[in-house]
């Protein structure tokens, strides 16, 4: 589980190779923005928060570099033990219901070690925060979803595997991309409606924090991820 701490942003082909090569020949202590606090937190312009979000215990050090909300990236070296150390994320506030909302999208572009164990994640929480939706798009290592498994689905342009559980704070629906993916559009509405209206599992939520970044359980050495384009849209 992510702890509660995703805009408008789609980089055409030549945009996204430029925007590639330029930050792999940036340092992060080039970048507007960055800290090794545990908390630490910027917001850009365009309205977006940026976590370092250290939570879990046991954590190791961690900084979190910005250059925008679409460009941005965490180094992370955290021991080789199990329980998740940290959520960095951006987050996106929508603050609509289910039924008011006409659209709900997102894009993303990673670039994310081989080793470590970690996911690449959506993190969706109601405004009350008794619900959590965590889309994996990719993931690594010894890590895996809370609850049992509710079977395949395809759905927002993805096919998942999807759990369902309980934390003893809130309720989880987790969706499990089935093969991992480093970039792709996420039509998340399909998604909040199927929980809704074909499961059941909550009524007309108000949609609050839209969250998207690594859930990393151990990160030994120092690793690095690296947010290469991210945006979320909402109607």
């Amino acid at each position: 589980m992510a702890r509660r701490t995703l805009s408008r942003f789609v980089l055409a082909p030549a945009a996204a190779v430029a925007a590639l090569i330029g930050f792999a020949a940036a340092p992060a202590q080039a970048a507007i923005w960055s800290s090794s606090d545990q908390w630490g937190n910027y917001t850009t312009s365009d309205g977006y928060t940026l976590y370092n979000n250290i939570w879990g215990s046991g954590a190791g050090s961690q900084t979190i570099w910005v250059n925008s909300s679409s460009n941005w990236g965490v180094w992370a070296d955290h021991p080789d033990t199990g329980g998740i150390k940290s959520y960095p994320n951006a987050k996106k506030v929508v603050g609509k219901s289910i039924t008011s909302l006409a659209s709900l999208t997102s894009s993303y572009n990673v670039t994310v070690p081989s080793a470590g164990d970690y996911n690449t994640s959506y993190d969706i929480w109601d405004t009350d925060y008794d619900y959590e939706v965590m889309l994996w798009v990719n993931y690594n290592g010894d890590v895996g979803a809370l609850g049992t498994s509710q079977g395949t689905v395809t759905l927002g342009g993805h096919t998942w595997t999807v759990y369902k559980g309980d934390n003893g704070s809130n309720q989880v629906f987790s969706f499990l991309r089935t093969s991992d993916s480093a970039s792709g559009t996420v039509n998340i509405l399909p998604i909040l409606k199927w929980i809704k209206d074909t499961k059941g599992w909550w009524g007309n939520e108000t949609i609050g924090d839209v969250q998207f970044g690594y859930e990393i359980t151990s990160s030994p050495g120092g690793l690095d991820f690296t947010t290469n384009g991210f945006s979320v849209s909402s109607g």
